[in-house]
């Protein structure tokens, strides 16, 4: 629908704009929040539990970010640029280095530094998706309200041509950025889900590389 908007500014009276750009709050919505947009459920903050299938980390986990080497490994593993299957070898090596006796304890906080790098990470996209999708709403509502003015000018016998022109012409090109501002929020959709998917299969070879100790 969001496609034909641009074309209809031209060929349809602009009221029919203002209620094509009157559906997009209705259909991107979802849940409770009316600022998330997006089709997978608004989760702002993942537990562990929903990650880690080995037992409680140690209390010693939390201070992951005082080793200087375990932070620059989480942050190196975050980082999605590092393929997946190149970032869980580096956590196999890793674990393979460490002495025996110390590998619960390093590999833990490895854990718990992913987990906490990751969660904020992703809950600060979640954030943002939906700021973004606030003020796309604000866009669709000046689009109507324009709409609505430019169909009044139409309207008027006396209407001066060179000003609905112009005001036609912008009104076309503000939709054209709406559409394409709204496309892209599919691909941003997808970034929380992302960040989840790398998390979980992190802690999975994290968990293995414990039980293999």
């Amino acid at each position: 629908m969001l496609r034909l908007l641009l074309l209809l500014t031209r060929i349809i009276p602009a009221a029919a704009v203002a209620a094509a750009a009157a559906a997009w709050p209705v259909l991107a919505a979802q849940g409770d929040d009316p600022d998330w947009p997006c089709v997978q459920r608004k989760v702002p903050e993942l537990s562990l539990g929903q990650i880690w299938t080995g037992g409680d980390l140690p209390r010693t986990a939390a201070d992951w970010s005082k080793d200087s080497g375990i932070s620059a490994l989480v942050t190196e593993l975050s980082a999605r640029r590092v393929p997946l299957a190149e970032a869980q070898q580096k956590i196999k090596s890793y674990a393979e280095g460490l002495p025996v006796g110390e590998r619960e304890r390093h590999m833990t906080m490895l854990m718990q530094g992913l987990f906490d790098h990751m969660n904020r990470e992703r809950s600060d996209v979640v954030g943002g998706i939906a700021r973004y999708a606030h003020r796309q709403r604000d866009m669709a509502a000046r689009l109507r309200q324009e709409a609505s003015a430019v169909d009044a000018l139409r309207a008027k016998p006396d209407a001066n041509s060179n000003e609905l022109t112009a005001r036609s012409d912008r009104l076309a090109f503000q939709t054209r950025v709406f559409r394409e501002r709204t496309e892209s929020l599919s691909f941003v959709c997808e970034v929380p889900t992302l960040i989840e998917q790398r998390l979980y299969a992190l802690a999975k070879t994290i968990a293995e590389a414990l039980k293999h100790q």
